[in-house]
C-alpha cells in the first residue's frame, strides 16, 4: 500500500513495503527529485538499512555461539511495515520482530519510521526501541537516491552538469571496498571549493565510503540552473555516496553502522559501528531534504 503526503510545496509517496520513500515532487513544478526506481539500473528508491548496513563477511555473523546469516543491508527494506499514524503531512510506519526475523536476528525490536513535511522540507526520522530484556545490537542507515539529471530542467541533461556541495570538507578520504567489505583507506579525493563534481566514473569501483565525515549538510546542485536540494544529517558516523554503473542518480547515505572489514572476526558485538541498545532504551536519528 502506498501513502501520499502533500502540502503546497511537496508531495511524497511512501510504500508500506520497506516504509520506502518512492516519490518526492516539488508541487509547483511537478519535478520528482527522487530517482525513478528503473530496475534496468537499480530497482530501489530509498531503502532503509536495518539491522545491518552494508555486507557481512561471508554474509554471516556470530552471536552467543550461534551462527546467523543476513543479506546486504539487512531485511527491513523487504518487510511490510504497518502504517500506525497518518495526516496530510505526516505518517509513521512500524516494524517489529516476528518469527521470521528471529531466525536471522535473535533480538526483540521496534523500528518506527516517521516522515513529516514542513513547507519545502521532508524529514525522515528513525526510532528504534528495545522492548526486550537483553541488549539489542544493530546498525541503521538511509539510502535515498536522487535523480541526476533532473530532465525537466532545460539545458541541464548531462550527469556532469551536477555537483555535490559540502559544508565543511575540503577533501574526502574514502575506504576501498573489497567484494563489499571495508578495506584500506585510499587516496584522498580533493574538492574544489568544497565541491565534488559528479562523474559516473566516480562509482566504477562501488560506493565512496567515508568515516567521521565532519559535514552535516551536502547539497545537490547544478552548474546550469538554480534548482537542487539540501540534504542534512547529524550524528551519523559513516556516509556513503553511490550510483549504479552508468545510472542517472546519486545516493546520499548517512549510516550508523558500516560493512564488515576484510579482517573482521564476524562477532556481532565487536562489529565496527554496531549500536548497543539497552533494554527499554530508545535510539533516534533523523535526516532532512529541502527542495529548491
Amino acid at each position: 500500500m502506498k501513502i501520499t503526503l502533500e502540502n503546497e510545496a511537496i508531495r511524497a509517496v511512501i510504500d508500506t513495503i520497506g516504509a520506502e520513500l518512492q516519490e518526492l515532487k516539488a508541487v509547483p513544478s511537478g519535478i520528482n527529485y527522487l530517482w525513478s526506481g528503473d530496475p534496468a539500473f537499480w530497482g530501489k528508491f530509498s531503502p532503509i538499512l536495518f539491522p545491518i548496513v552494508g555486507t557481512l563477511k561471508e554474509n554471516t555473523y556470530f552471536y552467543k555461539n550461534h551462527t546467523y546469516s543476513l543479506p546486504r543491508h539487512g531485511f527491513a527494506r523487504e518487510k511490510n511495515f504497518e502504517c500506525i499514524q497518518q495526516t496530510n503531512d505526516s505518517a509513521s510506519f512500524l516494524l517489529t520482530d516476528d518469527a521470521s526475523t528471529k531466525e536471522v536476528f535473535p533480538f526483540s525490536f521496534q523500528l518506527v519510521v516517521r516522515y513529516t513535511l514542513h513547507q519545502n522540507l521532508l524529514a525522515c526520522a528513525y526510532m528504534v526501541t528495545n522492548p526486550g530484556s537483553e541488549d539489542l545490537y544493530f546498525s541503521l542507515g538511509a539510502h535515498p537516491a536522487f535523480a541526476v539529471p533532473q530532465e525537466t530542467f532545460s539545458g541541464s541533461s548531462a550527469y556532469t552538469d551536477y555537483y555535490l556541495q559540502f559544508d565543511k570538507s575540503d577533501s574526502l578520504q574514502p575506504f576501498r571496498l573489497d567484494k563489499g567489505l571495508i578495506g584500506e583507506e585510499t587516496a584522498a579525493i580533493p574538492l574544489s571549493n568544497r565541491r565534488l563534481q559528479l562523474d559516473k566514473r566516480l562509482f566504477q569501483e562501488d560506493a565512496i565510503v567515508l568515516k567521521n565525515l565532519p559535514d552535516t549538510q551536502i547539497s545537490l546542485r547544478s552548474h546550469k540552473h538554480a534548482h537542487g536540494l539540501d540534504f542534512r544529517f547529524e550524528d551519523f558516523p559513516f556516509f556513503g555516496i553511490w550510483a549504479a554503473p552508468n545510472a542517472p542518480f546519486v545516493c546520499l547515505e548517512p549510516w550508523c553502522g558500516i560493512a564488515d572489514s576484510v579482517q573482521h572476526n564476524q562477532q556481532l558485538e565487536q562489529k565496527e559501528g554496531v549500536i548497543r541498545l539497552q533494554p527499554q532504551a530508545i535510539f533516534e536519528r533523523k535526516w532532512t531534504v529541502t527542495l529548491f
